[in-house]
């Protein structure tokens, strides 16, 4: 199961987010989301587990919980949406600058 996690302090690194999830079972991955431009932690991340029942119990005994003074948000994550591809047309894609000013 891939697990959603956000509001994380921007300290955690994955290690920290792996130790977080062991204790319910086996982590196949742990990855916080780093911002491509500035290489910061984005503040959320997801973890893998392959034990669907253990992944429901930390989701459950984790969501809401405090780490590093933060409360932490943890659900299932949702599969990623296809998203449009982007225009390169100009501001609001349109051919203009802000056409919808007047």
């Amino acid at each position: 199961m891939n697990i959603y996690v956000s509001n994380l302090s921007f300290n955690v690194q994955d290690e920290d987010l792996r130790d977080f999830f062991t204790p319910f079972g086996e982590v196949t991955s742990a990855k916080i989301i780093m911002d491509k431009m500035t290489n910061q932690s984005r503040g959320f991340g997801f973890v893998e587990m392959s034990d669907d029942a253990a992944a429901q119990k930390a989701i459950t005994d984790l969501h809401d919980g405090v780490v590093e003074g933060r409360t932490v948000r943890v659900m299932e994550a949702k599969p990623r949406e296809d998203r449009p591809a982007r225009s390169n047309t100009g501001y609001n894609n349109s051919n203009g600058y802000n056409n919808n000013r007047h």
